[in-house]
């Protein structure tokens, strides 16, 4: 479930190249913070994905509640 709900958030992902080629800049509407930037789309695209994997673990960690994508959301549920 949670590679379903990463590769959702991922689709959703919005890049930018910099001015005067200075790279690429990426974000992901809907979760705050996060961001990346890389010399080149790819780099990029892979610094995304490592700040949003953070960024659900910490969410998790923290209780807060995670984005939708594309129907997709993940619960986290207390266990006794």
């Amino acid at each position: 479930m949670i590679q379903e709900y990463i590769q959702k958030a991922m689709e959703t992902a919005h890049y930018e190249m910099l001015e005067e080629g200075e790279g690429f800049y990426g974000e992901i509407p809907g979760a705050t913070g996060v961001w990346a930037t890389g010399s080149t789309l790819e780099s990029c695209r892979k610094e995304l994905l490592e700040v949003l994997e953070e960024w659900i673990l910490i969410g998790i960690a923290m209780g807060h509640q995670l984005p939708e994508f594309d129907g997709i959301t993940l619960k986290v549920e207390s266990v006794a």
